[in-house]
């Protein structure tokens, strides 16, 4: 494990999410990682050692510290997203060890949503296949902005440097024209430990780091301080006590962005505006709050506020709007058709919605775009039109990953039906029909 003389170094946290085809090894390059830089705990070690036994085997499978759950250890895949926290001297880590069966593609969605870095993995054996292009695209969709490919089981190819450069070529040109800004490719052999933690013997011809010293040198920009700044009211504050009898204040964690005392801000959707005449933060006053604290604000006016609604900045306040065309990934098992009413929810605000067109679906073989395939099913991407019962003031997605992501959800049974990101599309001019009616109960908006 490297270290480093940097004592601020270890203050900076890398949240990053892995994805890979079944069985090229994403769980065993998770307990790899963790087993060899000395963040197993030794009773952790000790179960999965006594678990590994139990099946015959004799070395421990490093692949059971992140597949908890029992039907991932009998089925031998990864079904839910596992989280784990560790460190090392250098920096801290989320990780997101995210599903590789088509089926649970859906949970990369999860996974990879606040992820800075994904690290897709390709078997060696088998190279780019279909479902690794899907989850470039989906860290491309997400834009994750650092891409690691990890070609796996080099040990099963004689450690070829030519089986990895093919690879390494083919996955970097599919995820240029997807728009990934960044991609680093690693031979690795997670069974062995080569080029995970330590450098491999095996492998003189490769110069370039090890998964972890990748992980600890790769810039963090999860900093949302400079983003438009955005508070969505969670919560309504109004003790009504004697002690308090006058006292109003709007609960919530600061989506993006800075806010200070005196700044003037906008109310949205209804537009009224007003000044911040307090913060508080964790019972104390300040005069700044930044994301991704969680502060009650306290405004001059007296004015109709309630959960769902937008405070932003009002020299930087977003269109609103009825009208939305953006991208989305469909995770449900139930396809997404066209005509079909929906909840959309956004930040805190959840309003109703119907699907006016479905443009677009993304075909993975050679990126072109299916006009009209009038409905996406599990894993598609696909360009949508939503027509909602209110405005929204929704930001572009590559502006901001917290205030430019919607979910679209089944008001039957409150079912996940697909996660969206709000892209330049975004319409701002109401369609001609149907512009005046807000009949939210017709569902005809």
């Amino acid at each position: 494990m490297t270290t480093t003389s940097d004592p601020l170094s270890a203050t900076t946290l890398l949240r990053f999410a892995t994805a890979g085809s079944v069985d090229d090894g994403k769980s065993t390059l998770v307990g790899r990682l963790l087993h060899d830089s000395k963040s197993v705990l030794s009773d952790q070690l000790e179960a999965v050692e006594h678990a590994s036994r139990s099946r015959g085997q004799e070395a421990p499978d490093l692949a059971l510290l992140t597949d908890g759950l029992r039907a991932e250890r009998e089925q031998g895949i990864t079904i839910d997203v596992a989280y784990r926290y560790f460190a090392t001297a250098r920096r801290r880590f989320i990780l997101a060890d995210t599903p590789g069966h088509v089926q649970y593609t859906r949970n990369m969605v999860t996974g990879a949503s606040t992820a800075e870095l994904a690290v897709v993995l390709v078997d060696a054996r088998n190279g780019v296949v279909e479902q690794t292009r899907r989850h470039a695209a989906v860290a491309a969709l997400l834009r994750v902005p650092h891409v690691v490919l990890a070609v796996n089981k080099m040990d099963l190819v004689g450690y070829r440097e030519d089986v990895f450069a093919a690879i390494a070529e083919e996955f970097t040109g599919y995820a240029r024209e997807l728009g990934v800004p960044e991609v680093t490719a690693i031979p690795i052999s997670a069974l062995a430990g080569d080029n995970v933690v330590d450098p491999s013997a095996h492998m003189d011809w490769y110069g370039g780091p090890t998964v972890l010293e990748h992980l600890e040198t790769v810039p963090a920009s999860h900093d949302l301080t400079d983003c438009h700044a955005r508070f969505p009211v969670q919560y309504v504050i109004r003790p009504q006590t004697a002690e308090h009898p006058d006292y109003r204040g709007y609960a919530g964690q600061i989506a993006a962005g800075t806010f200070r005392v005196g700044e003037r801000v906008t109310v949205l959707p209804s537009g009224r505006t007003t000044r911040i005449s307090g913060i508080d933060l964790l019972g104390e006053s300040v005069d700044i709050a930044w994301t991704p604290q969680s502060v009650t604000l306290l405004l001059d006016d007296d004015i109709d506020i309630a959960r769902g609604d937008l405070l932003v900045p009002s020299d930087d306040a977003p269109a609103s709007s009825q009208d939305i065309e953006a991208t989305v990934c469909h995770v449900a098992d139930e396809p997404l058709t066209v005509g079909q009413r929906v909840l959309l929810k956004h930040t805190t605000r959840t309003v109703k919605a119907i699907v006016r067109e479905i443009p677009s679906r993304l075909t993975l073989d050679d990126l072109s775009q299916h006009p009209e395939p009038g409905r996406l099913v599990a894993n598609d991407i696909g360009r949508v039109k939503i027509r909602t019962a209110e405005p929204i003031a929704l930001d572009s997605y590559a502006d901001s990953r917290r205030t430019g992501s919607f979910l679209l959800i089944d008001p039957a049974d409150g079912t996940t039906l697909a996660a969206g990101m709000a892209g330049d599309s975004f319409a701002t001019t109401p369609t001609t029909e149907n512009t005046n009616s807000t009949d939210s109960e017709g569902w005809d908006f």
